[in-house]
């Protein structure tokens, strides 16, 4: 009994100290981001800021919520974001609670939504396709394509089958429709389900960049992921905007720094609200009835 009250003992040390390292992880880029935004010209430029902003300065962020530019790209993504996961949540959930039932027919069509997962028409095909459609320098490119995925689908399915029939049985006898029962029954015991995938979806809508870059001829439509790519990875520099007074007073890399910065900080500032769904709904459904 003592051997393995200190074999525990360690391992929660163990634990702790490497879930501590991983959070450090995660959490220092951002702190020595925010410094960097915050800080001199020469201090950015030459490297010496860590986590802690040196010769304090909030001219980047002013910079940046005067530029159009940014401003009309991250309306776009909150647009994207929320269209987005609107529209796929309702198709998944609807599809999630019809192939939650025992029918005829409905092996083979899970097994062909599986199938999608594991081969994809490819870059080509998909361009063709959208292109066909009328999606090219349309917003509507950014929602539809994405709308569904087999993998959400998958997760929200198996959240429904952990639902006892009964409940659904009961609410049928009592005259209740199969919209009325996902609507009243499923969708409130699945809470903690819907936000996780939710969360998925959200965070996949407001990081992707590439549909922006391929689809829109111009720049003015792209969303803050399409936007921060080019600044920053690209090298592009004509969208920040600096004028010769800004350019001698403020770095490209504050700039640079303060754009990421605020296009990380919505989903960091959703996610606490999500976080008690988010822990709850990975395990659930992990059990069966």
């Amino acid at each position: 009994m003592r051997r393995t009250s200190v074999s525990r003992k360690i391992f929660i040390i163990c634990n702790t100290v490497f879930l501590v390292a991983v959070a450090l992880l995660c959490v220092l880029p951002l702190l020595n981001l925010l410094a960097i935004s915050l800080s001199g010209k020469s201090a950015a430029n030459s490297g010496v800021v860590t986590f802690w902003p040196v010769d304090f300065t909030m001219m980047a962020y002013e910079k940046t919520f005067h530029n159009n530019n940014f401003i009309r790209s991250m309306g776009i993504a909150v647009l994207r974001t929320v269209l987005g996961t609107g529209l796929s949540m309702a198709v998944i959930t609807t599809a999630g609670y019809a192939l939650s039932k025992d029918f005829r027919g409905r092996t083979p069509l899970m097994w062909f939504f599986v199938f999608t997962m594991l081969f994809g028409g490819g870059l080509i095909p998909s361009y063709i396709v959208n292109t066909t459609l009328g999606l090219k320098n349309n917003f509507l490119v950014y929602i539809i394509p994405g709308a569904f995925s087999c993998y959400n689908l998958i997760l929200i399915m198996n959240f429904f089958r952990s639902i006892p029939k009964a409940l659904e049985e009961a609410a049928l006898i009592d005259g209740a429709s199969f919209f009325k029962v996902l609507w009243k029954i499923f969708l409130p015991l699945s809470k903690a389900g819907l936000a996780t995938v939710a969360l998925f979806i959200m965070v996949g809508n407001w990081n992707e960049w590439f549909t922006g870059i391929l689809y829109m001829s111009d720049t003015k439509n792209y969303p803050l992921a399409s936007f921060l790519q080019v600044i920053v990875v690209q090298g592009n520099q004509q969208d920040l905007a600096l004028d010769p007074t800004s350019a001698a007073a403020m770095s490209e890399r504050t700039i640079k720094a303060a754009q990421v910065f605020i296009g990380a900080l919505p989903i960091l500032l959703v996610y606490p609200f999500l976080q008690k769904y988010f822990v709850k709904g990975m395990v659930v459904g992990a059990v069966k009835e």
